[in-house]
């Protein structure tokens, strides 16, 4: 008599996750598409201090032959260091510029693209049906940062508006506002994360604990607008 299978056994099992050095040429093969620049500034990152540990074993060692290892492994080392945040950064810019435009962009960068010592979420604090802008709040080092996602003109209003509220509850805390959209003083998408880590510090940490806490009562009274799309997610388009 045939054995009877379970249904437990006959689930179909989840697909295999790729490794890591997949993972590494997927993401290469995609910022090479979207950017042609990458595999030039990757090798150069790569080749030049290898050829500076070279360059500076045959010249400092002195027939050593250990001391002319190691400078040539310490070369190699750093240029495959070099390699990989060149890559890493060229990945990151290529993927937001997939996303740049859309609604919820600000999002992906709220979160996935800042530091540890940022809170904030990939939700918007505020929406415009019409036109789908929408207003992001941060909480960190340099105090309240909004961040309007969409043309200045569209967004001032819902700005202004989050700005009364925050400074009505906390008026000695520093609020900042930023635009990622259409306009020429905007800031882009992949830069977003780096304007807002150079804004001066105001509070210290204990107090951006307490300052979030503080303005999770203001809630969101947006309307509903897609999660923040992962960059690293989208596939790219085709080759103009």
């Amino acid at each position: 008599m045939a054995r009877r299978t379970s249904p437990e056994n006959t689930s179909p099992k989840p697909p295999k996750e790729p490794g890591r050095l997949k993972q590494m040429w997927q993401v290469f093969t995609m910022t090479r598409r979207i950017d042609k620049t990458a595999l030039p500034m990757m090798l150069l990152a790569f080749f030049v201090p290898v050829l500076l540990g070279v360059a500076a074993a045959l010249l400092l060692t002195d027939g050593n032959v250990l001391a002319l290892v190691l400078y040539i492994v310490v070369g190699v080392m750093l240029g495959f260091l070099l390699l990989l945040i060149v890559l890493g950064r060229k990945a990151e810019r290529a993927a937001y510029s997939q996303i740049e435009g859309q609604p919820g962009a600000v999002g992906a960068v709220m979160k996935s693209g800042l530091r540890r010592a940022w809170r904030a979420a990939e939700m918007p604090v505020a929406v415009q049906g019409r036109s789908q802008s929408a207003v992001y709040r941060a909480v960190g080092r340099p105090g309240v940062v909004l961040i309007a996602e969409g043309g200045a003109g569209q967004t001032r209003r819902l700005v202004d508006e989050e700005r009364r509220k925050i400074t009505r509850i906390l008026p000695n805390v520093p609020v900042h506002v930023l635009n990622v959209g259409p306009d020429a003083d905007a800031v882009p998408l992949h830069k977003l994360a780096g304007r807002m880590n150079k804004l001066k510090s105001s509070i210290n940490r204990n107090e951006v604990l307490a300052v979030s806490n503080r303005l999770q009562s203001l809630g969101q009274n947006g309307l509903p607008i897609p999660k923040g799309v992962d960059p690293f997610k989208v596939r790219s388009g085709r080759p103009r």
